[in-house]
C-alpha cells in the first residue's frame, strides 16, 4: 500500500490531517527516527536504549473492556475484566484521534499468530518510532510473511497515544492511564503510558478471547522443541523463567511467551521475545545476553555509560523490570515457522517466595490441572506498577490478567489436550530455597536447567521418588548435578519446624484460593488439593 492510500485510510478511520506518515518502516528507519527525535540512544553493539517514564510495568487496574453485544455474554466480568461504557469509549477514542491531528505517525501492519488459520491482522498506529519498532519486533510484520501484503487484512487496530492522559472525571477512566478493548469494533486504545508491554499484552488478551471460541487453547507459556521433535511447554508468569529456560542451545525455540495449541500442535503468537534482563549474564544466559549487543534490539530502562555507551545490566536505577525486545531470529536455531507438534512435556513454573515448594516435582494430570487453575507464583518486582518485592499470588491459568473467559474454559481445554496427547507434567520452582524471601536464596539456574534436562531426557522416569506429605506430588530423591538436599526444601531450612509452619500456611492459601473455582471442577482435580494442618492432624 502506498502512502497516499494509507493516508486516506487513516482519515477514514478518523485521524484528520496527519503529519508525516511512516508506512511499514524498516528497522533501520525506525531506529534512525527514534534517535533523531530523542526517543532513545544507540548503545554498545547497536541496540536502542529507551526509558518508559513513570510506567515501568503494566497497569492492570487501568485495563477495561467495552460492554457490547457481541462479547458481553462471553467475558468473565469481575475484578480482572471490568466493564467500560460504550459511549465513554467512543468519546475517548475521538479525543485520541483529535490529539493525533497534525502529528507524525508510524504505522505497521502485522500478524499475530504463526499459524495462518488462526492468526489475525493488526494495524498498529504509534506516535513514537520506538513503540512502532517494538510492535514490529513482538508481532509478525507482513514483510516476514510470504505474500504478506496481499494476505493482510486489518482485523484489529491498535491506537497508541502514550503522551495523552485521560481525565478520569470526564473520560470515565480510573486514572490518566487507559488500556481499553472494544471487541465489537475491534479496536485497542492505549494511552497515558509509555510502557510498550501494554501493546503486546493487549493483543495477547484479544487472542485469549478469540481462540477458545475456535477450540484452540491460548497459553501464557514459552515453548521449544528437541532434535527428535519433542515439544516442551513452560507455563509461568513474568519473572519465573519462561524466556530463560526455553532459550536452550540444545533445543529449537518456538517462542518465549504466548502460544496456541490447536488440533495440529503448538504455534507461536509472536515474532519476537521480550526478556527480563536485570542481572543478565553471558555465562548463565548466553543466547539472550548476546541480543543485548545487536542492532534492532530495544533495551528498556537500563542504565548505560554516557561515554562508552556500555550497558550496566546489574543496576536497577529505574526498575527491576528491565527488558530487551528482540526478533526471535536473534536466538540461534529457532523452530521453522515458529510451530511444533503436540507437547510431550508440560512444565509449570513458579517462583515460590515462601521457599516451600521443591525445585521439581512430577504431577499427575489431576495435579497439573489443580496447579494450572491455581497459578501460584510470586509477582516479581517491577513487572506491575507498585510491586517492589516478590509477593505471593495466585494467577489462574498462569495469566489471570489476560484471561477473558471464565478460567474453566481454559482449564477444560488444557485438561482435554493433556489426556488426548499424554503429556508428562512437572512443577518447577525457580524461586527461593533455604527459607522465604529475605532469608533464603534464589535456586541456582544451573540446578533448574539440570533438573529440566533430566526430565526431558527421560532420566527421571525410573528414579526413586518421595510423596510430599503436604502437597501430594512426587519429588525425585536424586537428580544428577543437583545436591540431594536441595530436592527436599525442608532439609535446606535452618529450622525444619519453621518450614512446616510456612508449608501448611501455603497449603491453606491454595485451598482458600481454589474455593472460587471449585464449582464445576472435576472431583479428581479437587482431590489434588494440598493437605492443610487440620486434615493432617
Amino acid at each position: 500500500m502506498n502512502n497516499e492510500d494509507l493516508r486516506k485510510q487513516l482519515e477514514q478511520f478518523g485521524i484528520q490531517e496527519p503529519g508525516n506518515i511512516f508506512n511499514n518502516p524498516t528497522t533501520a528507519v525506525l531506529v534512525e527516527e527514534a534517535v533523531k527525535r530523542n526517543e532513545g540512544h544507540l548503545v554498545e553493539g547497536g541496540p536502542l536504549a529507551v526509558l518508559t517514564g513513570v510506567h515501568t510495568g503494566r497497569s492492570p487496574n487501568d485495563k477495561f473492556f467495552v460492554r457490547e453485544a457481541s462479547s458481553q455474554d462471553k467475558i468473565w466480568w469481575g475484578p480482572v475484566n471490568r466493564e467500560f461504557p460504550q459511549e465513554k469509549f467512543d468519546a475517548l477514542l475521538e479525543k485520541a484521534k483529535a490529539y493525533l491531528k497534525g502529528k507524525d505517525l508510524f504505522v505497521s501492519d502485522c500478524f499475530v499468530g504463526a499459524d495462518p488459520r488462526y492468526r489475525i491482522g493488526v494495524r498498529v498506529i504509534n506516535m513514537h518510532a520506538w513503540h512502532n519498532l517494538f510492535a514490529q519486533t513482538l508481532f509478525i510484520p507482513t514483510r516476514k510473511v510470504e505474500r504478506g501484503d496481499e494476505l493482510f487484512n486489518a482485523d484489529y487496530t491498535v491506537l497508541h497515544v502514550p503522551d495523552m492522559d485521560a481525565d478520569p472525571e470526564v473520560d470515565g477512566t480510573r486514572t490518566g492511564t487507559f488500556i481499553l478493548l472494544d471487541l465489537g469494533r475491534k479496536i485497542i486504545l492505549v494511552g497515558g503510558t509509555s510502557y510498550a508491554g501494554e501493546i503486546k499484552k493487549g493483543l495477547f488478551t484479544t487472542m485469549n478471547y478469540l481462540l477458545p471460541l475456535q477450540g484452540v487453547m491460548p497459553m501464557h507459556c514459552s515453548a521449544n522443541i528437541g532434535a527428535a521433535g519433542d515439544v516442551t511447554l513452560f507455563f509461568g508468569l513474568s519473572g519465573t523463567g519462561k524466556t530463560t529456560l526455553s532459550a536452550d542451545p540444545a533445543r529449537a525455540l518456538i517462542g518465549d511467551d504466548e502460544h496456541g495449541w490447536s488440533a495440529d500442535g503448538v504455534f507461536n503468537f509472536e515474532g519476537g521475545c521480550y526478556a527480563k534482563v536485570i542481572k543478565l549474564s553471558a555465562e548463565a544466559e548466553p543466547q539472550i545476553y548476546a541480543t543485548t549487543k545487536m542492532f534492532g534490539t530495544i533495551i528498556e530502562n537500563v542504565v548505560f555509560d554516557a561515554d562508552t555507551r556500555k550497558l550496566d545490566l546489574d543496576v536497577a536505577k529505574y526498575t527491576e523490570n528491565t527488558r530487551a525486545a528482540y526478533p526471535i531470529e536473534y536466538i540461534p536455531g529457532i523452530a521453522p515457522g515458529s510451530r511444533g507438534g503436540h507437547p510431550n512435556h508440560i512444565i509449570m513454573l513458579t517462583a515460590d517466595a515462601f521457599g516451600v515448594l521443591p525445585p521439581i516435582a512430577r504431577l499427575t494430570p489431576a495435579q497439573a490441572m489443580y496447579q494450572f487453575i491455581s497459578g501460584y507464583t510470586a509477582k516479581v518486582a517491577g513487572t506491575e506498577k507498585g510491586v517492589t518485592e516478590p509477593q505471593p499470588t495466585f494467577s489462574t491459568c498462569f495469566g489471570a490478567p489476560f484471561m477473558v473467559h471464565h478460567p474453566s474454559v481454559y482449564a477444560t481445554l488444557l485438561g482435554k489436550k493433556i489426556q488426548e496427547h499424554g503429556a508428562d507434567c512437572w512443577l518447577v520452582n525457580t524461586g527461593w530455597t533455604g527459607g522465604p524471601y529475605g532469608v533464603g536464596s534464589r535456586i541456582k539456574i544451573a540446578y533448574t536447567r539440570a533438573m529440566i534436562n533430566a526430565a526431558l531426557s527421560g532420566k527421571l522416569a525410573d528414579v526413586e521418588y518421595r510423596e510430599d506429605p503436604i502437597f501430594g506430588f512426587k519429588v525425585p530423591l536424586h537428580v544428577e548435578g543437583v545436591p540431594d538436599e536441595v530436592l527436599t526444601p525442608r532439609n535446606t531450612w535452618a529450622d525444619p519446624e519453621a518450614y512446616d509452619e510456612k508449608a501448611y500456611s501455603l497449603a491453606q492459601q491454595f485451598n482458600d484460593n481454589f474455593q472460587k473455582y471449585a464449582e464445576g471442577t472435576p472431583d479428581e482435580v479437587k482431590a489434588a488439593a494440598p493437605r492443610v494442618r487440620a486434615m493432617a492432624e
